[in-house]
């Protein structure tokens, strides 16, 4: 798994990526539009290349300086100051230079018609132009002044253009670190969970225990052995956040045998998991919770009441059904499942399984439903 150190680099090389090929593009742009023309004059594309190089340096000034070290700082005055002075500097330098080159280029005379079927003659830079010959007028240029103008306007484009890049770039970092800390949230809550069997559990269960030795005492040893093994199973087995299928299952019906001592036969209780386990890897307490609050919200000493409780293991996927009766006096006590909460089962289930597990959920005024689909591999 990839730290979020790591993440971060990665989309730090993306960004590279992705500017170099930006502006790999703006520079093949003058190029495209003279071989679109079927003319390649490369004293015109390096013309063009100047005033482009001015509009990079803008770019790279404000995305590796200005924007780190004082815009994401909260100096927006004096973000603002600098970026506003680099912007107009750079552009005016720019248009200046490419001025003084174009000044500097010799005037490039037209062939001359000297009559007819004779071919045209070909006037050198250095030749004085004949008398009474005037060259047709090309595209007219912008004033110097307009040329500013133009460069400022695209100089201040692509600073706002880095500034929203390097934004999507900070803001795809924040959101992985962000995930970051909150799957090791969801790992503590897990940690937390898979120790989370609460105490007056196990208080009431050597309650009954205690009260089944002269009673039954075949019955006080088998709940001996079963508080045993979910305890082992507590201090042992969940420490590496795994634990086998059949190992759980085990844990499951220890948990579920030590609940039943406590009801009366008002209570129903069922169990049914496969004979054969497949010996498969799935994490730890999974299914605890939903147990809990089966037997917290779904138990009533004056009434009638039931839980059922299967697994059913087929096609790579465990199917665990569980069904218990809802009573309206225990749902004006405590409206909401307790445990870690549903919204955390969810959320602990998007941490291990992603988008690779269905959990449905089922209530009515009477019943309360969950059913819970997750993957497996051998």
């Amino acid at each position: 798994m990839k730290t979020t150190e790591e993440k971060i680099k990665n989309i730090q090389r993306i960004e590279i990526v992705v500017f170099t090929f930006v502006w790999m593009a703006v520079y093949a742009i003058p190029y495209l539009i003279q071989q679109s023309e079927n003319k390649l004059f490369w004293d015109r594309i390096l013309f063009e290349w100047t005033g482009i190089t001015a509009f990079l340096v803008v770019f790279l000034v404000n995305i590796l300086i200005l924007v780190p070290r004082f815009l994401f700082q909260k100096k927006y005055f004096l973000y603002v100051v600098l970026a506003v002075t680099v912007t107009i500097v750079i552009s005016s330098a720019s248009v200046s230079f490419k001025f003084y080159l174009n000044e500097l280029k010799p005037v490039e005379m037209p062939r001359m018609e000297i009559g007819p079927g004779m071919p045209p003659m070909e006037l050198g830079d250095k030749m004085p132009m004949p008398q009474g010959y005037r060259a047709p007028d090309g595209p007219k240029k912008p004033s110097l002044l307009m040329q500013h103008v133009n460069s400022l306007i695209i100089s201040f484009l692509v600073l706002v253009a880095s500034i929203a890049f390097k934004m999507i770039s900070k803001w795809l970092s924040e959101e992985s670190l962000r995930k970051d800390v909150e799957k090791e949230q969801l790992k503590t809550e897990l940690a937390l969970l898979r120790h989370q069997v609460s105490p007056h559990f196990f208080m009431n269960t050597l309650n009954n225990i205690h009260a089944l030795i002269d009673i039954d005492t075949e019955t006080a040893k088998d709940a001996v052995l079963r508080l045993s093994t979910l305890m082992r199973y507590l201090l042992y087995e969940t420490t590496l956040g795994h634990s086998s299928l059949k190992k759980e299952l085990e844990f499951i019906e220890s948990y579920i045998s030590l609940m039943k001592l406590r009801f009366t036969n008002k209570v129903n209780v069922t169990c049914v998991i496969p004979t054969v386990v497949p010996d498969i890897q799935i994490p730890a307490m999974l299914f605890v919770s939903f147990i809990e609050n089966a037997f917290k919200h779904g138990v009533s000493y004056r009434q009638q009441s039931y839980i059922d409780f299967s697994i059913i293991v087929a096609n790579e996927q465990i199917t665990c059904f569980i069904r218990n009766s809802k009573h309206n006096d225990l749902q004006k006590a405590e409206k909401k499942y307790s445990g870690i909460g549903m919204q955390n089962v969810k959320k602990s289930l998007d941490l291990l399984f992603a988008d690779k597990y269905q959990l449905d959920v089922i209530e009515t005024t009477t019943d309360f439903e969950v059913k819970l689909i997750i993957p497996y591999n051998k």
